[in-house]
């Protein structure tokens, strides 16, 4: 009889853990609540297990609730650490508003309460605790929790360590982040990426190199951050070499390029003008049956603005079929870059008709727009709408564009008026767009002054000499030119020319600079060089 009744409870437990698993609103959620609060056939533990399993679809589901999760939670009589992390799990998930961020806090209540009843943490515990102090980028407190997890004999567990590296370099600790490297007896591939990720957010380039170098097991993921994290940090040629590296891997579908890819070498593209390599990179989007989405579309509208054929960027942007707020401003942004001041409040006027709302790029974009055709009217439309209908405070780059419309146009007057009224410090942009103006303009005395200051700022930019010396000579001051170039001269401070151009074939970017270039082969230009010198003396 005994056998009998354990066998019906153990078919009703497992019949209710059925509906839990198969629950797909907290409707009925509720009603499976009521029938394990009503049944008095359940034991003690079986009702645990149960109240576990609901608490985790409140708690961690995005079709729960938090607050129907916490009276589940008091309910339990008997918590364990496995009840304590499914709510401290909950609450540092969670993603909270500004006036709310207080609530992430209830993570470390719980735990203190944890604490409190005598329930040691696990190797699960830490991570959500270390998750909220990343989170927060807090690493005083992340540091207070990293001697909880030795206090608690949990240092040697891989998911906690890998966590605390992650936490550390977040926080701006990269040595912190090595030394728990270091010391791990057993790294997986998470290991190995959050440490080469920390280098590369800390900007450790040849750190992260160097560790990408060792690491034996790569997969997306490393792959994805070596060639984002160069190219982010200003090395887009090394980045288009560890891509063409990847493809050399790519036998395995871990290592197959996907979108985040495909937007990271666009960009790199974009940034050395390797209109070629994003060609074919676009022509491998289509070949390898990669959706062209919002992200990969906006980075080819992106690539072919800044390499200079604006048609193919508009084509890209026509073909997409689905535009955000981010696509809209890039092709804005390309428009401007490129003149089209008229194309490109076009783009945004369907941007609006849309309803896609503006963000701070998209009246960079237009602002850049306005400078460039000389629309000083629609300038200052664009800044007042900025404020007064889409709320964006204007940032010191808006104020820099709003100074060079009106430099551009000679009204200085208004254009000191709108410095004044900056809530914000003046930056060198700023004034140098003033500056601009100035030479533009041939205003000698505002012009001075603006030099002066900028030099007494940065005192070694060659640019603010320069243009003070231009400014006096147009008007026909040559001593005042003679003595800032002495003043240059005994400063040590010589004009800068960029020395360094790039050209790409078949594929491969080329770089020359004035400085020399040891990737590339001078001896074999020079003769040509030599050639072509003879040739050109033998025709005269």
């Amino acid at each position: 009889m005994a056998s009998v009744l354990e066998s019906q409870r153990t078919n009703l437990r497992n019949a209710l853990l059925r509906l839990i698993e198969e629950c797909k609103n907290m409707r009925e959620l509720k009603q499976i609540h009521t029938q394990i609060i009503k049944s008095t056939s359940i034991t003690q533990s079986h009702q645990l297990l149960l109240l576990s399993r609901l608490l985790f679809f409140c708690a961690i589901s995005n079709l729960g609730s938090l607050s129907y999760a916490n009276d589940i939670f008091r309910a339990i009589k008997i918590p364990n650490p496995y009840v304590y992390n499914i709510m401290i799990r909950a609450y540092a998930s969670k993603n909270y508003s500004r006036n709310e961020t207080h609530y992430s806090f209830k993570s470390f209540l719980l735990y203190k309460q944890m604490l409190r009843e005598g329930i040691a943490p696990d190797c699960l515990t830490f991570p959500f605790l270390v998750k909220v102090c990343a989170a927060r980028v807090d690493g005083f407190l992340g540091r207070s929790i990293h001697g909880q997890v030795i206090k608690f004999g949990l240092c040697g567990d891989v998911f906690v360590q890998n966590s605390l590296i992650n936490l550390y370099s977040i926080c701006g600790l990269p040595s912190f982040a090595r030394k728990m490297f270091d010391e791990m007896a057993n790294r997986d591939v998470v290991s190995w990426n959050s440490m080469i990720i920390g280098y590369l957010r800390n900007g450790d380039l040849d750190d992260a190199l160097n560790l990408f170098r060792k690491m034996r097991n790569k997969n997306i993921v490393t792959w994805n951050s070596i060639i984002t994290g160069f190219v982010q940090g200003g090395r887009p040629k090394d980045a288009l070499e560890f891509f063409h590296e990847m493809q050399a891997a790519s036998s395995d579908v871990m290592f197959r390029p996907d979108k985040i890819t495909i937007a990271s070498v666009l960009s790199a593209c974009a940034q050395l003008g390797a209109i070629n390599h994003g060609k074919w990179v676009h022509d491998y989007l289509r070949r390898s049956g990669l959706v062209c989405d919002v992200v990969t579309g906006t980075a080819l509208v992106d690539m072919y603005g800044k390499c200079g054929s604006v048609e193919r960027a508009s084509n890209v942007f026509k073909e997409m079929p689905e535009k955000d707020t981010l696509a809209y401003t890039a092709m804005i942004s390309v428009l401007a870059l490129h003149g089209f001041s008229k194309e490109a409040f076009d783009v945004y006027g369907e941007m609006e008709m849309n309803g896609m709302k503006p963000n701070h790029v998209t009246f960079v974009g237009l602002l850049s727009a306005c400078s460039h055709a000389g629309y000083v009217d629609k300038g200052r439309w664009c800044f007042d709408m900025m404020k007064h209908v889409h709320s964006i405070e204007p940032q010191v780059y808006h104020y820099a564009c709003m100074v060079d419309i009106l430099s551009r146009a000679g009204l200085f007057e208004e254009a000191e008026r709108v410095i004044a009224g900056m809530p914000m410090k003046p930056d060198v942009f700023v004034w140098g767009a003033l500056l601009g103006g100035c030479q533009m303009h041939g205003k000698v005395e505002l012009g001075e002054r603006v030099a002066k200051y900028l030099i007494s700022l940065e005192p070694l930019n060659h640019a603010f000499y320069v243009n003070l010396c231009d400014i006096y000579a147009k008007s026909g001051r040559f001593e005042d030119v003679k003595r800032i170039r002495t003043l240059m001269k005994e400063r040590g401070i010589k004009k800068e020319v960029a020395g360094c151009s790039m050209i790409e074939i078949d594929g491969v970017v080329h770089e020359f600079s004035v400085r020399g270039s040891p990737d590339v082969g001078m001896g074999r230009i020079l003769q040509v060089l030599n050639v072509l010198k003879k040739d050109m003396n033998n025709k005269g």
